[in-house]
């Protein structure tokens, strides 16, 4: 080879080299600055993110170790998981600047758990939390971490579960126990409970409260129960039908509200447990003298989203139980939980469609080809039923929608409601058809919960449509040995409306 050919080739070579050494650096320059705080902020322009996160303990903290966006929002560093999730998420980001108006984001759902889980790494919660017990870790720290250490496999939960203001400072959210009750009492409280002469609606009034209750009259009558197997969405824990005959009684116009809810907390809280066996039985006694009342949740347990008239929620079975029970005691009335034949003869409100207004579920669901396409039909459901479509991720106020035609809001979405009866997927095939006031099953292990939630699709809100309680599931992350009975620590959108019995001497229609 002569000398210029090979200074040629030499030349090439070097500055190919140099060529490829300053894209290297180039990449790495882009793929380093890519992760830092100023490059996330220039994509994620929610405009409380930068001030919330300099709030938080990831920032404002007593060493002044600064946690950065990436910590969190990406797998550990040198896995192939980070790069995967580097290139992705980077992918979706810049995609989602390009393509969306800022003022149509739903910033409030992006502060729920439920959003936090998929864009937060528990791997690298862990990789910086090595150490699980703290200088100056509280004893409820210590047993909430022993239990996660004890049994992360099965309880397969991530670290923003219990942690959720750790990154974003949330005033919203507190991680310890409620000392007493967050709502103080206003104006005068009643001196007695409402006297019902007639069968006709009343505002119960409970005394040494300043709540009350508005009750609807439900006439008596009959009804089928459950769905054929042509509804669209049908189960088989629906049928068969049975026709179904119901007495005449009193039902809450709303669930139990959380000005409701925190009158019965201030009056009874206590750290005694009575037995669950003890509230049941309760319900077959007259002559009940008192109950003792829930021990401090931790946290809000209305997730910070409001108090009021929103429904309360995340209390146990037992909870609702007891609740009822005190309210006999304050009102001298029979007041309960619903059987599930009075509550689907309720929710439907003299109608045997799928919903209580006009509509196909096939039309109101997200699924299915076409709807994922163009987009569920809202234009009826929408007045009626907080669902997935509507609720962003959270209950909301009952002004929001309409009622059914005996006057409930809320029967179907927004919390699903307990039921006394214990949940059978056979129940309907040992109902007898022309059953009168039935109860149910005499025993079981879960109950029956019905109505749906906030987060559920449409098909799933038919009235027909049947849930259960999964007690273990709903208590898995509380660390209280024994856990509570009172309160659930991974379910939200649960509640309960009550039932009064229609007092001896008053004629029902």
């Amino acid at each position: 080879m002569s000398k210029s050919k090979a200074k040629k080739y030499f030349v090439a070579g070097l500055t190919g080299l140099v060529l490829g050494f300053s894209l290297m650096i180039g990449f790495n320059y882009m793929w380093v600055n890519s992760s830092k705080n100023e490059s996330c902020m220039a994509c994620h322009y929610h405009p409380e993110a930068d001030a919330s996160w300099k709030q938080s303990i990831h920032y404002n903290n007593g060493s002044g170790v600064m946690t950065d966006c990436a910590a969190c929002h990406l797998p550990p560093k040198g896995s192939f998981d980070y790069v995967k999730a580097k290139i992705t998420t980077g992918t979706k980001d810049l995609w989602s600047y390009l393509t969306k108006n800022k003022e149509d984001i739903d910033w409030e759902s992006k502060g729920e758990l439920e959003y936090a889980q998929t864009i937060v790494y528990n791997e690298s919660c862990k990789a910086c939390h090595v150490n699980l017990f703290p200088q100056g870790i509280t004893d409820e720290g210590v047993t909430a971490h022993l239990h996660y250490e004890e049994n992360e496999e099965k309880l397969n939960l991530q670290c923003i579960s219990c942690h959720l203001d750790a990154g974003h400072y949330n005033p919203n959210y507190k991680h310890a126990a409620l000392t007493e009750a967050p709502v103080e009492e206003e104006g005068e409280p009643y001196a007695e409970a409402t006297a019902v002469t007639e069968f006709k609606n009343y505002v119960e009034t409970i005394p040494g409260t300043t709540a009350a209750i508005s009750m609807i009259a439900i006439p008596g009558g009959s009804f089928t129960m459950g769905s054929a197997e042509g509804e669209p969405f049908h189960k088989a824990d629906e049928a068969p039908q049975r026709k179904v005959t119901v007495s005449p009684f009193f039902m809450g116009e709303l669930e139990v509200t959380w000005s409701q809810f925190w009158a019965f907390y201030r009056e009874t809280m206590s750290e005694g447990r009575t037995s669950p066996e003890t509230i049941y039985a309760n319900n077959s006694r007259e002559d009940i003298d008192a109950v003792s009342g829930p021990t401090p949740p931790f946290g809000f347990p209305d997730q910070g989203w409001g108090m009021g008239e929103r429904p309360a929620i995340t209390m146990t079975h037992y909870s609702a139980e007891t609740f009822c029970q005190w309210l006999s005691l304050k009102t001298g009335k029979k007041y309960r939980l619903p059987t599930e034949a009075e509550w689907e003869y309720a929710a439907r409100g003299g109608t045997d469609t799928p919903y209580f207004f006009e509509g196909n579920p096939k039309k109101f669901t997200n699924g299915g080809f076409w709807n994922e396409m163009f987009g569920a039909d809202t234009t009826v459901i929408n007045s009626y039923v907080i669902y997935s479509n509507n609720s962003k991720n959270r209950t909301q106020e009952p002004a929001m929608v309409k009622a059914n035609p005996f006057g409930l809001k809320n029967m179907l979405g927004n919390a699903m409601e307990y039921c006394s009866d214990w949940y059978a997927e056979d129940a309907y095939q040992n109902l007898s058809d022309g059953a009168v006031d039935p109860k149910g099953p005499e025993s079981g292990t879960e109950h029956v919960v019905r109505g749906g939630q906030y987060t559920d699709d449409a098909a799933d809100l038919r009235v027909a449509a049947r849930g259960k309680t999964q007690h273990d599931a709903w208590l898995k992350t509380d660390p209280q040995n024994p856990k509570s009975i009172w309160w659930y620590s991974d379910i939200k959108g649960i509640g309960f409306r009550v039932v009064c019995e229609v007092p001896e001497g008053v004629a029902a229609n």
